[in-house]
This record gives C-alpha cells, structure tokens and sequence, in this order.
C-alpha cells in the first residue's frame, strides 16, 4: 500500500515558493499544510499569510490552511477568511513547540486546557461548516497530555490529529518517544497520521513497520533536509537520480531568484537562504564544512560562488561512486 504522504508547515520556510518549486522538481508529497496564521489580538491577517494562501499561487498542490491561537472568536475570524479564498478545512495548530508560543498558551502550550480547546471546537463546529483537523505534540511537560485531551477532541467530527512524537519543551531535540505514540493509537477515535524524525527511507521503513495501522506520514524537516526523500519514500527505493545535483541546483536557483526578488537587499536574502542551508547541509558529504562556506559568504556574488562549489563538489564525489 502506498503511503500518503504530507508536509508540515514550518514557518519561515514552505510558504507558497517553496511548496510550488518542491513539487515541480521533486513531488512526491500529497498535501502542503501551509504554515500558521498568528493574529496576534487583532482580526486582521498579515498580508505574507494573505499571499501564502491566495489561490493563483497555489495552482498545482492541494494546500491546506493552519492557524495558531487559543480564542475562539480569532479561530471563527481565520475560518471565514479561509473559506473566502476557497478553502474547505482548518489546521489547528496545537504543535508549536517555541516558548514566546506556548507561555501564552498556544501551539503545544495548550494541549494541557482541554477546557479551552473544547470553547474552540465548540465554536467552530457551531457556527461553521468547515472540516477542521489538528495538529498536535504529546503534550508541553509530559506525553500523557494529549490523552487527557482525546475526550474532548472526541466530540467533534475531526478529520484527523496529526501528532508530533515529541512533547512541546523539548523543541526538537531528542529521539521521538513511539512508546507514547503507540499509546495515543486505540485512545482515541480520530484518525491520527504520523509525524516526527522521517530522515531517511529507512527511518521511515521503521516507522511504517512499528505502526502498521498508520497510512498517513508527515514530513517536516527531514523534507527540507532531502527534498528527494518523499518521492524516494512514494517510489520503494533509496537510490538518487543520477543527475540529483543537477535537479537540486535548478530548485535551489528557482527559489533564490523568487526569494530575492520578494525580499529587499543582501542582507534578508542571505539570512533566508542561510536558514535553508541549515537544513540543505545536512544531505551533502560534508554537513559542516558546507554550511561553514555558505556563513562566510558576506555578498550575492560570494554565495553564488560557494553554491557553485558545493554542488560541484557533490556532483564529482556523486559520479565518482
């Protein structure tokens, strides 16, 4: 049986960009979730949430919408917003896992106040018509967190809870805990998909052999870190393309020049695709020394240069195997 497979949103990286030159180069993934929408106290939305879910830039992908808050009138807001541009579900963010989130009892944060997810959910399945699905930790302090909320979330026509095995306070360090995970399967009448360190076709083997039960795997970082890893996953195999580097420098160029144009001067765009190479580093042969070169170039015309000569670097060592 074929996997599904889906991306979860991490802010400040799989915005519109990133999603449509993901699936034009690699594919693979089956859905985008887009990454939050955070009101903030106002019933407003940013205009960078705005762009990131406008139909026209969304035309070859299935994107669903996530916001993150704990108020039931910003969660009505965000609804009719959506439903405005077309969408038919809402991802309620309850994984965040960052301190300035979860100290004002949101993301993670929340999973402990089944009280007010219930206000929430109360609200949304009242006074709406929208399919709402949850994306969730274990808990913030302890794993038995997301089982004290599974009463409460089973009183609403869920779609599914997608949880992160790992609880809020330890961000992302630190193995998953599948035992904790395990225990969520039978606790609850939701559909639950999976999601948390699927690094590797083998990693993800694992996972699909300790949970048989499970037929829907998200994807975050690891997704960023080998963008070949989910068709690899779709395709049975752990073999490269023969000409991978190729492929990746025409992604990576795609999205340099989209990013360089939206964002104004050397500075943001540097910063941008510094975050991205954290993660890119990661799938060369030399994690280090490749992210240490991409630091060091302090202009376009240097970055330029040190990506030329990573991915060529890559590309011998791939030809010489």
């Amino acid at each position: 049986m074929t996997p599904t497979l889906l991306s979860s949103p991490l802010q400040g990286f799989t915005d519109f960009r990133f999603r449509n030159a993901f699936q034009h180069y690699f594919g693979g993934i089956d859905t985008f979730y887009a990454p939050y929408i955070r009101l903030n106290g106002k019933l407003k939305i940013k205009q960078s949430y705005q762009n990131d879910l406008l139909p026209e830039n969304n035309t070859t992908l299935e994107v669903i919408p996530q916001v993150m808050t704990n108020d039931p009138d910003e969660f009505l807001f965000v609804i009719k917003y959506v439903q405005s541009l077309g969408y038919k579900e809402l991802n309620w963010n309850l994984g965040c896992p960052y301190p300035m989130v979860t100290k004002s009892g949101m993301g993670s944060g929340l999973i402990c106040n089944p009280n007010r997810i219930n206000d929430v959910l109360h609200k949304a399945h009242n006074e709406t018509d929208i399919v709402v699905s949850m994306k969730m930790r274990m808990g913030y302090e302890h794993a038995e967190e997301i089982l004290d909320a599974f009463p409460v979330l089973d009183k609403y026509p869920l779609k599914n809870i997608a949880i992160h095995a790992r609880i809020g306070k330890q961000l992302y360090k630190g193995p998953v805990d599948l035992e904790a995970f395990e225990k969520c399967i039978g606790s609850t009448k939701h559909k639950l998909y999976y999601n948390g360190d699927i690094t590797s076709v083998s990693a993800f083997k694992e996972i699909q052999k300790r949970f048989p039960s499970i037929d829907h795997f998200m994807i975050g970082r690891g997704l960023i870190a080998d963008p070949f890893l989910p068709s690899m996953i779709k395709n049975n195999t752990s073999e490269y393309p023969k000409d991978r580097w190729a492929i990746f420098s025409e992604f990576h160029d795609t999205i340099y020049q989209q990013y360089d144009a939206y964002l104004s001067g050397p500075t943001p765009i540097k910063m941008k695709m510094l975050g991205f190479w954290e993660f890119f580093s990661q799938s060369t042969s030399n994690p280090q020394k490749t992210f240490k070169a991409i630091k060091k170039a302090s202009n376009p015309i240097k970055y330029k240069q040190a990506v030329q000569q990573i991915l060529s670097t890559e590309q011998k060592l791939a030809s010489a195997v």
